[in-house]
């Protein structure tokens, strides 16, 4: 039976170091500050910026909310994002992807600014991720994969690692935090011929593929560790992840659950973020 990763104790353990800085910071008359800029009433947003305050408020990060409403005048949200980046207070923004208006996203990503983006939006965020030269923050779940990871003590460097997913969002960042860590990683997408063959020699598993259950044990080995970054909502109308948890647990090393994984790491790396920014000024 494989062991159970959760991320608790990894989102545990960096809060309080966060904290700790976080008293320093105060201590020499800087208050570490998120805005968080939300269109609408969105479950999933609201569920997530719940969370978010709460990290926040363990770590002793200070929050303002700019909420608009679905039926906003574009004066208003541009006058937000205005304010974010010329309080000098505001330290990070988050950001609810996506909008409505395209247009709308695309405007807040070419003129947020890059050191106040805290969750990898604009484009200096993503040259900081692919290139390691921009001002920005890599996306808090891909971070979040790579912190798990590090709590559990895997050993990354030399490791082959496989990563089921293409998106901006999860699939090409971790693919790159793994390379930067000297991991050897392979992509696999909806064009990948014989993805379970694949994976199934790797010791590191990313499942980002957006499909519920879809990895199953043929996706691994006995010394494969499975990281899952899926959220779906299966036909009886619960939260699984992209792989099949009981099956999978029977053959790999480790693995985490959905939910209680990845996802319980993700505000504790955007209030790590915030910090960081704050120590920069």
């Amino acid at each position: 039976m494989a062991e159970i990763w959760k991320g608790a104790p990894a989102a545990a353990a960096l809060t309080q170091q966060l904290a700790e800085r976080a008293e320093v910071l105060k201590s020499n008359g800087v208050t570490p500050t998120l805005a968080i800029l939300r269109v609408g009433e969105n479950p999933s947003d609201i569920s997530y910026e719940t969370g978010a305050l709460k990290r926040c408020a363990k770590v002793g990060i200070e929050v303002k909310q700019f909420i608009l409403p679905e039926d906003y005048e574009e004066a208003e949200l541009f006058k937000a994002v205005e304010t974010i980046n010329s309080d000098p207070a505001i330290h990070g923004c988050l950001f609810f992807r996506p909008l409505k208006n395209k247009a709308h996203e695309q405007w807040i990503a070419d003129n947020l600014k890059p050191e106040k983006d805290m969750d990898c939006a604009t484009a200096g965020s993503l040259a900081t991720v692919f290139a390691g030269s921009g001002s920005g923050y890599g996306p808090c779940t891909a971070e979040a994969v790579m912190e798990i990871l590090k709590h559990y003590g895997c050993e990354i460097s030399g490791a082959d690692a496989a990563v089921i997913g293409r998106s901006l969002v999860i699939g090409k960042p971790v693919s790159m935090m793994l390379q930067k860590e000297n991991a050897t990683v392979t992509m696999c997408h909806t064009k990948t011929r014989n993805p379970a063959e694949i994976c199934s020699r790797a010791d590191i598993l990313v499942a980002a593929a957006g499909r519920a259950r879809m990895v199953g044990p043929e996706y691994m080995n006995e010394n494969t560790v499975v990281i899952d970054v899926g959220i779906n909502v299966d036909e009886e109308g619960k939260l699984c992840g992209d792989v099949d948890f009981d099956k999978a647990a029977e053959k790999c090393r480790a693995i985490t659950p959905v939910p209680g994984g990845v996802g319980a790491v993700t505000t504790a790396i955007l209030a790590k973020h915030v910090i960081l920014a704050a120590e920069k000024v």
